[in-house]
């Protein structure tokens, strides 16, 4: 045997060599230990002369067991070689680095890494030492991380030459981030592995890696190459789109810490700022639908969930300039409310990623991306509800942060409700949010409200409206006392303040007054524009195709009105899909409903902590909160008086105040159900009880709701919650109305709700607006169809017959009663609309006639664009017209059915008589040849429809002997050849026989009175 072969034989029945991993490993260690040991002789003096003894004892060791010898020399203790080893081993399974570049296959395998990266610069400046100690471990570590290029210097630790991609990618990890993270985590592993006498030295790598995590983020500058927040962004993204969130998340709180408690190279601010802005930068591109959009929110989540970053978050998405509403949008959090179906950059739809050329798409293609949009729609707003969630539930200090961003924004962006923003986009843009912000904010603000949503919740009794009146706070009493909404004294309210009423502040107010007032706020800037945007764009549509059909049927081209309405079918469809999301749209049925009982309970002047039932006759006002209930000052008198003609737009405006938003945004909410997602109510029965509740106290009732405009705007409302009769196409969908109709017949304040209705109908006649008279036809347009439909109704019909019955018995009281003086307004509409109807068709007439003729060829230009406008006109007032003038006649028509005695009382008979006969003789004496327009059905001219129905007031009064004998009185229009001409155009319309007859025999009887009146006078 050779002298090698008997060395490794002793050194493997030496005891310690069961310390190593692998007998080449103790070969290594002895062979490196005799090498120190003779370095050391040589060291001492060469003219000493070694003595005598110690060369005997020398001699006495077996030549062969030298490195027995020398291991059991150089370890003093079993101890001390273990640690040595493992600790050494550890350091390398942690960090992945070596001193150590000797040849593999002297290593063993056991608990060495397969890669690590090999430190080369330091392995000489220890002069060969070739292990890692805790002494060396930290300078070890730092010039890891300055390497560059780690990967450049990687070796093979185990003799396995086999290629493992995933342990060099480990190893060579060259971001500074990922990789202490890494270490973070297998040092965290080696803690839970390590024997007990280890576990320091364990602890304090994971320390380690944490400590010089906190190096990298305040001093980055020094790692070459290397964007350590885009890291930490990065570390984050990764770890969401696996399964490591919670780890990553354990480790950033760790270095979190540790930044907090020293902060003088850089504040932990200036250590986020950076991370926000990048992912403020990657974020804003990235659209609704994209799956990344949503990694990034979850990482906004953490964000918002970790105390100390949620309040760097806040305080950096603060706006450079608080006043202006479009700098809220640029911050991050404005960013992120800032995505949407909606279009990007209003007007361009180009790379516009939705309902692109949708006349080449099918209503089921359009059906599912709206689908789709809807289910992307409601993830995003979920995640934005629990970002705002989160930031509310976080430190006082955060919460104020919020509150105060969100009512700066509100009244920055105020003048989105201002009516000169619709008719300057431009300029619009330029000064205030974004719809899409608005919209998304509303939804997530929306959710944040369903705890109290519930129209019976006792926690909606705890909101207090005198947090309106607050007027300029300071910064500490806004957050002391829980007020961030700014300017709301300026609005009007419901009713106005007493002069002698004093107002009792809250010390401090709930977080649900907050919301509830902040959330309403945000709707009525967000969705009422979008609202009226939809309207406006379906009115453009209809305009198109009608263009568009009249310009194919005349050869002309269409391409150019093809592309156009393809353009606005695309904002149009974005616009809908993003404002029909189911979710939304609940959550937002909820509010309105639980609103409005809450506004019915302050009616009743409860202040208590239950809901107290509604009776009537309703109680007088006393102490109410009604008055601090806020609106919308919006003064559009001084444009009208500035803008004169050009302000059209404004008639149905007030002109002192847009109305108060509280209600204006439950009504501007079902009108546009109504309108767009008519299958919502169908589906709330139990919310519709509360609307009508808070219809019938509010509508009627000027001692609760001083503003006419908006008591007329409940009108509208109710037409739109009703079941609604209009006749549809055979192939159309016939809409659902079973709950409607059952919440309907079933109100318990039928009787109160007519009266009601009757009562708006009377009072908008007088509202102090220069522009009352136009502005009553448009007040009263809904209030036939109600009129119409409650008449329907048995509980309904009694109780507007009670009231006829009242006042035909007070017909000479000193205040007239209510139901006359709503025949009254309701003759004098007939009278003037028909007649206005007839003179605007007469014009239209005429010019239809000069065109046809040829003489606005020879005109000039401009003459004949003001021929064309001028029909234009007359063909819109001449409509209007006519569709008002069918709703009065219809009316009186359904009413006479029943209702006779007032009707036929002197007081009234020769005026509706005198009526009817003037509008027969436009409609079937000779005069009749003046009304004959081109088509009938392009201005609503329905003069069967109108001719059937005074035929039936006729036939509804003719029992009554007076009525017909006043009948012949009326010596303007009266004739028998005109009820001859009535019974002709009668059997030419196609009418039924039986009123034909009926008719006839009215005629001969009325003739017969007219004889006998002639007989009586002569």
């Amino acid at each position: 045997m050779t002298d090698q072969g008997n060395n490794n034989q002793n050194i493997s029945k030496n005891p310690f060599a069961a310390l190593f991993s692998s007998l080449a490993d103790a070969k290594q260690f002895a062979s490196g230990q005799k090498q120190r040991h003779q370095a050391e002789q040589q060291s001492v003096d060469s003219g000493e002369s070694q003595s005598e003894s110690e060369n005997s004892v020398s001699d006495s060791i077996d030549e062969n067991d030298d490195s027995v010898a020398e291991i059991s020399r150089s370890f003093r203790s079993r101890q001390e070689l273990c640690e040595q080893l493992n600790v050494n081993h550890m350091i390398q399974r942690i960090f992945l680095i070596t001193l150590d570049n000797s040849d593999p296959s002297l290593r063993g395998g056991n608990g060495i890494p397969p890669r690590c990266v090999y430190l080369e610069e330091m392995a000489a400046d220890l002069d060969g030492q070739d292990w890692l100690n805790m002494d060396t471990i930290e300078q070890a570590l730092f010039n890891r991380l300055l390497l560059q290029e780690p990967g450049n210097h990687l070796i093979y630790m185990t003799s396995c030459s086999v290629v493992n991609l995933s342990a060099d990618r480990d190893a060579g990890e060259k971001r500074a981030i990922p990789y202490l993270y890494a270490c973070y985590q297998r040092a965290k592993e080696e803690v839970t592995k390590v024997p007990e006498k280890l576990l320091s030295y364990a602890v304090r790598c994971r320390n380690l890696t944490l400590s010089n995590a906190r190096t990298v983020l305040l001093t980055p500058e020094i790692y070459i190459s290397q964007n350590v927040y885009e890291q930490l962004l990065d570390l984050l993204l990764e770890a969401v789109r696996g399964a490591q969130f919670e780890e990553v998340v354990e480790f950033l709180d760790e270095v979190i810490a540790i930044l907090l408690a020293d902060q003088e190279v850089r504040t932990f601010g200036e250590v986020m700022v950076p991370v926000f802005d990048i992912f403020q930068g990657r974020v804003k591109d990235l659209d609704l639908c994209q799956l990344l959009l949503y990694s990034y929110l979850e990482i906004l989540l953490y964000f918002c969930r970790q105390k100390d970053i949620s309040k760097v978050l806040m305080e950096h998405s603060q706006p450079k300039d608080p006043n202006s509403g479009i700098q809220y949008q640029k911050t991050l959090l404005g960013t992120i409310l800032n995505i949407s179906c909606l279009l990007k950059t209003p007007g361009v739809v180009e790379n516009h990623g939705f309902f692109l050329n949708p006349s080449r798409s099918s209503p089921q293609e359009m059906k599912v991306q709206e689908s789709n949009i809807h289910q992307f729609m409601g993830q995003f707003h979920d995640k934005l509800y629990q970002i705002l969630k989160n930031l509310l539930q976080q430190s006082s200090e955060t919460r104020h942060l919020l509150l105060s961003w969100l009512g700066g924004c509100l009244q920055a962006n105020m003048g989105r409700a201002k009516i000169w923003a619709n008719q300057m986009p431009e300029l619009f843009f330029q000064m205030f949010a974004s719809d899409a912000f608005f919209l998304n904010l509303g939804a997530a603000l929306l959710k944040l409200c369903q705890p109290f949503s519930r129209p019976y919740s006792p926690k909606l009794l705890t909101f207090n409206p005198t947090y309106c009146l607050h007027k300029e706070l300071s910064e500490e009493e806004r957050r002391n006392r829980n007020v961030h909404a700014r300017g709301l004294d300026k609005e009007t309210c419901l009713i106005p303040v007493p002069p002698q009423k004093t107002v009792e502040f809250a010390q401090s107010y709930s977080l649900l007054t907050e919301n509830l007032i902040l959330t309403q706020l945000t709707l009525y800037l967000g969705f009422h524009r979008l609202h009226d945007q939809m309207v406006k764009m379906n009115q453009s549509l209809h305009r198109l195709q009608g263009t568009w059909r009249d310009t194919q049927l005349s050869g002309g081209p269409a391409t150019e009105l093809r592309e156009q309405f393809e353009r606005l079918m695309t904002v149009y469809l974005s616009t809908k899909a993003a404002t029909t999301q189911p979710a939304m749209l609940q959550n937002c049925l909820n509010l309105q409903a639980s609103c409005a009982a809450l506004l019915v309970q302050l009616s009743l002047g409860n202040q208590g902590p239950e809901h107290i039932p509604l009776t009537f006759p309703l109680p007088a006002l006393e102490n109410s909160l009604l008055c601090f209930v806020p609106g919308i000052p919006v003064f559009v008198f001084l444009l009208r008086k500035h803008l004169g003609s050009r302000c059209n737009f404004l008639k149905t405006k007030s002109p002192v105040s847009l109305t108060e938003f509280f209600a204006e945004n439950m009504g501007d909410f079902f009108i546009f159900l109504r309108r767009f997602a008519d299958e919502v109510l169908e589906s709330s029965a139990e919310s519709l009880e509360h609307v009508l509740t808070f219809i019938t106290v509010f509508m009627g009732n000027v001692d609760r709701m001083k503003n006419p405009h908006l008591r007329a705007k409940l009108a509208e409302v109710l037409e739109a919650v009703m079941p609604h009769m209009e006749t549809l196409s055979p192939s159309a969908t016939q809409p659902i109305m079973f709950q409607r109709q059952r919440a309907f017949s079933s109100y318990r304040h039928a009787p109160q709700l007519a009266e009601a209705l009757i009562t708006v109908f009377v009072d908008i006649e007088f509202t102090g607006d220069p522009h009352q008279f136009e502005q009553k036809f448009n007040y009263r347009r809904p209030m036939y169809a109600i009129l119409k439909y409650m008449w329907g109704e048995e509980s309904y019909r009694e109780s507007i017959k009670h009231l006829a019955d009242y006042a035909s018995k007070n017909l000479e009281a000193m205040n007239p009663p209510l139901f006359l003086r709503f025949l009254n307004l309701l003759m004098n509409d007939a009278i003037f609309l028909l007649d206005e109807a007839i003179q605007y068709l007469s014009k239209i007439k005429i010019l239809q006639l000069e065109r046809d003729r040829g003489e606005w060829d020879s005109l000039a230009p401009d003459a004949r664009r003001e021929k064309e406008s001028s029909l234009q006109m007359f063909g819109q007032l001449g409509r209007f017209h006519n569709i008002m003038s069918n709703e009065t006649i219809g009316t009186l028509a359904f009413l006479t059915s029943e209702i006779k005695g007032i009707f036929v009382h002197p007081f009234l008979a020769e005026r509706i008589i005198s009526m009817l006969n003037y509008f027969l003789q436009h409609l079937v004496g000779p005069k009749m040849g003046a009304l004959k327009v081109k088509d009938f059905s392009e201005f609503d001219f329905k003069p069967q429809q109108l001719v059937s129905d005074i035929c039936t007031i006729y036939l509804n009064l003719g029992d009554e002997e007076n009525f017909c004998a006043t009948v012949p009185k009326d010596g303007r229009s009266y004739s028998p050849t005109l009820f001859c001409q009535t019974v002709r155009v009668l059997k030419k319309i196609n009418k039924p026989g039986e009123m034909i007859v009926s008719f006839s025999l009215l005629a001969d009887k009325i003739k017969v009175d007219l004889i006998a009146m002639h007989i009586y006078v002569s």
